[in-house]
């Protein structure tokens, strides 16, 4: 397999470790978007969430907690994003992760949506909420 993520794991790839159990490891991400800027993945390969399986998915989530604490105990930033990307545009390694991005005043990230909810009916808002609750059937 030529997963990077995989390799780390391997240790065929040095990586600044920050956290690691049973099931998980936490590593700087080497952009370091801000300061601590870290990367959460489950031991086992899984490509992304939609591939995730119950207990892969509650081993992750569980340690997003832990390294989120360690993350505010070691820099004090004023907020945290925790963001998981799929598929395209912006998953850049098919292994899934988490990205615990700490923020700091003027620290440059920019994440945001485009507000639509003037654009969006009460109708089209019922039609999403079946779909998503049909899909879930």
């Amino acid at each position: 397999m030529d997963c990077i993520f995989c390799k780390i794991l391997d240790g065929e790839i040095p990586a600044y470790k920050v956290y690691e159990d049973e099931h998980t490891m936490a590593f700087l991400d080497i952009t370091q978007g801000t300061k601590g800027h870290t990367l959460l993945i489950p031991k086992k390969h899984v490509k992304n969430v939609y591939d995730l399986d119950d207990d892969t998915a509650a081993t992750l989530f569980q340690a997003v907690p832990k390294v989120a604490k360690a993350l505010k105990k070691a820099f004090n930033p004023i907020g945290l994003n925790v963001i998981n990307n799929n598929d395209q545009p912006l998953q850049s390694v098919y292994h899934v992760h988490i990205h615990l991005v700490p923020r700091y005043d003027n620290d440059g990230m920019v994440l945001s949506t485009i507000n639509h909810q003037d654009d969006v009916s009460k109708e089209t808002f019922l039609e999403i909420q079946d779909a998503i609750k049909n899909a879930l059937s």
